[in-house]
């Protein structure tokens, strides 16, 4: 039978790239003593109050359909939140509501590139948007986010990489899987090669509630230069421990939310009223549970800094925001996938390897902070172990 092109452009893709954790679980299924340090999911249970509401919305008859604009309690709500951090008025006719990140930018991408136009993504990335960019028919130009940068992208390599196709530049402050925030001028230099070459920024947010030690976070939303070409994407799923919900939404222009209507309607014509009201009082309320997952993860990072810094030639990059922590293990000799393999096969630890995000990583693990202290540091023994067996001596 036939297929459409989509489904060649996307072969490989998807849940190829987590071919170790799936591994991993089946090792479990199996009865073995498996640490999985591979998916980023909250490590708490979505908030009493939020399940409330939902049930409480359910209750009172908002089972019904929705719009493709999005609830307009929920949208009001998310007008007020970036409005007060951009400082200046951000409609509710700027924002759309889809159920999750990962489709709010699938029906960005959709809306504002196709064939023969190029985007640019960091290298290394989130594993799904190479998928989500080869949907559309447009050209993925990796650019590479170096450690001497503490792979933070930079205008410099944004410059060497535009062409007269490029149409989009997709970022991601705080950075998945590397933990790094742009800075302000980091920012800044960027927006002006978009507006310099009349490309969009899409910025994915998700990871904006989730920041380390105070670290100043700036969004090009935050530049009322750059505000007729950014579109902001996010969710409450890391911010409210909330990933099973698929809340999320884009902020974007007027003309932009007005163009992309149609397209959500035909994905699907709008979400649930029910996930709306829970996700309103999200909004509205703020996170009680971010501040306590990121002193949580920031203090695992710090764990896994000091103990394979003292104890192995592993060497841990100390992560700004997120759930992760990246790992150079270039002194064991192996590639990050083949030292993946091998301590999941020989020590039952589970961990990401890089080039799942890209070429970069080549030479890097992906850990996740997400598991109890007990664990991590059970973890820790099983890599220093490993470490010594592969390189014939500790630190």
């Amino acid at each position: 039978m036939r297929y459409t092109a989509i489904t060649q452009r996307l072969k490989g893709l998807g849940g190829d790239k987590w071919d170790l954790h799936f591994k991993a679980e089946e090792l479990a299924e199996q009865g073995h003593d498996v640490l999985r340090l591979t998916i980023g999911e909250p490590d708490i249970a979505t908030p009493d109050a939020l399940i409330e509401r939902a049930h409480e919305a359910m209750q009172r008859g908002r089972t019904g359909y929705s719009n493709g604009r999005g609830e307009p309690g929920l949208r009001n709500a998310l007008a007020a939140r970036y409005s007060a951090k951009a400082g200046r008025e951000i409609t509710e006719d700027q924002i759309m509501c889809l159920p999750g990140t990962q489709t709010s930018l699938y029906t960005t991408m959709m809306g504002i590139v196709e064939a023969g136009d190029e985007v640019l993504v960091g290298d290394p990335n989130y594993v799904a948007y190479e998928g989500l960019i080869r949907a559309t028919g447009a050209t993925i130009v990796p650019v590479p986010l170096r450690a001497e940068h503490g792979f933070r992208m930079q205008a410099d390599d944004v410059a060497a990489r535009v062409t007269p196709k490029t149409r989009a530049l997709l970022l991601n402050t705080p950075h998945n899987p590397t933990g790094a925030i742009l800075t302000h001028d980091e920012v800044a230099a960027i927006g002006a090669l978009a507006r310099a070459h009349d490309f969009w920024l899409v910025s994915d947010e998700v990871y904006d509630e989730m920041i380390f030690d105070g670290t100043p976070f700036t969004s090009p939303l935050d530049l009322p230069e750059l505000a007729d070409r950014t579109v902001v994407v996010s969710s409450i799923s890391k911010s409210h421990a909330a990933p099973g919900f698929r809340s999320g939404w884009c902020v974007g222009p007027e003309e932009f939310t007005e163009a992309l209507l149609p397209l959500s309607e035909t994905i699907l014509f709008g979400s649930q009223p029910f996930i709306a009201d829970m996700t309103e009082l999200a909004v509205r309320d703020g996170s009680p549970v971010a501040a306590g997952m990121s002193a949580r993860f920031a203090r695992r990072a710090g764990y896994l800094v000091d103990r394979l810094g003292a104890e192995t030639r592993l060497q841990v990059l100390r992560p700004q925001a997120g759930m992760f922590a990246m790992v150079n293990v270039a002194a064991t000799g192996m590639t990050g996938y083949d030292y993946a393999l091998d301590l999941l096969e020989t020590q039952r630890v589970a961990v990401m390897p890089g080039s799942s995000f890209g070429t970069v990583l080549n030479d890097w693990v992906r850990l996740a902070l997400t598991v109890s202290d007990e664990e991590l540091a059970t973890a820790c023994d099983r890599i220093v172990a490993h470490a010594t067996l592969v390189t014939g001596e500790a630190a």
